[in-house]
């Protein structure tokens, strides 16, 4: 296995991941009824966002906090939503590539997850 080298990597990993996404018995539904995503717009925001991420390239344009608030308006995203990511995440990375810029990304999206929810939780009116 070779190391994420370019964006075309990149939309492999984001692509293989959010097939898992869609198939997963809790996150599946979870994006179909709350999230109502449209995946054709969504992906390439994903690649991007991920590419910026990983390659330091300015691609990426939106706030990924207030795109998760926003879902969160009913307070339905819960830590296991999260859990089930991460999982997801670290699996498909493992399964596609190995080396620095791999584990870079599984430590971004572990602090990513962890930023995510707190904003979150710490944005719901009690």
């Amino acid at each position: 296995m070779q190391d994420l080298k370019d964006r075309e990597d990149v939309i492999l990993l984001v692509n293989t991941f959010y097939d898992k996404v869609r198939q997963h018995n809790e996150l599946g539904p979870f994006f179909d009824e709350y999230v109502k995503i449209d995946w054709d717009s969504h992906l390439p925001r994903m690649y991007d966002f991920w590419e910026s991420n990983l390659f330091f390239v300015s691609k990426y344009k939106g706030n990924p906090v207030t795109a998760h608030q926003s879902v969160d308006k009913k307070a339905t995203i819960e830590q296991k939503h999260f859990g089930f990511w991460l999982q997801l995440w670290f699996t498909t990375v493992d399964e596609l590539f190995e080396g620095e810029k791999a584990n870079l990304l599984k430590s971004r999206a572990r602090n990513m997850s962890h930023m995510l929810f707190m904003r979150i939780f710490n944005a719901r009116e009690n």
